[in-house]
């Protein structure tokens, strides 16, 4: 990562967090309203082939049952243990705000490819060698061309190993090509651009008056 992109990511993590602190502090009142402690969830990222460090986000799925042990990424084969609120959350991406944390310790950038499960980069050593070149981000070009795809596949799932089998099949591949091409064409004015999309992804949009025009008179009867 260069001096000026975690400037950059310095800046606007810090302008983030202060603008979306009220949003983060009721989305915690609600999860703990609705769906009690814990709020957060921890999970291991691998920064680089060899160092993980723990992923914060607001927890978006009840704890497995005990003596159940929750791996691998998320399919339709969690789907029961997630209630509406926690759907809401991933649908706009609400659960991710507090990774701004982990961009201000510097674990992940702004932009950059996914963090990876520890089980996947062991999996692809060769491949993930190459991605995790790149600093992980909150989002990326593989997130913004490729996340609704992901979801429609893994959530037809109905097991862990379907979800595994297909993760690793159709996801990790095309996934990392994506990040690949980020890679090789990565400049500030690129990582701003992909900030913007995915704020457009995220927020909801307005129809302009101009885009939807006036409303079309319904003739009458006679004329």
């Amino acid at each position: 990562m260069t001096r000026a992109k975690r400037l950059f990511d310095l800046a606007v993590a810090l302008l983030l967090l202060a603008l979306l602190w009220p949003v983060l502090l009721v989305l915690i009142l609600l999860l703990l309203a609705f769906e009690g402690r814990p709020v957060f969830y921890v999970a291991e990222r691998m920064r680089t082939p060899h160092e993980p460090f723990g992923l914060i986000k607001l927890r978006t799925m009840r704890p497995a049952a005990y003596g159940t042990r929750a791996t691998g990424v998320t399919g339709g084969d969690k789907s029961a243990r997630m209630s509406r609120l926690h759907r809401l959350l991933r649908r706009c991406r609400a659960d991710e705000l507090p990774q701004l944390w982990n961009v201000i310790r510097g674990d992940i950038s702004l932009v950059g490819p996914r963090p990876p499960l520890r089980v996947y980069v062991e999996a692809f050593p060769d491949l993930y060698a190459q991605v995790l070149r790149s600093r992980p981000g909150i989002t990326g070009l593989a997130s913004l061309r490729y996340h609704a795809t992901e979801e429609r596949l893994l959530s037809a799932c109905r097991s862990a190993e379907e979800t595994d089998a297909v993760y690793r099949r159709r996801c990790v591949p095309r996934k990392a090509r994506l990040d690949l091409v980020y890679q090789r064409h990565a400049t500030p004015c690129f990582d701003l651009w992909l900030l913007v999309q995915t704020a457009r992804t995220v927020l909801p949009q307005r129809r302009s008056a101009r885009a939807v025009g006036p409303p079309r008179r319904v003739p009458a009867k006679g004329d």
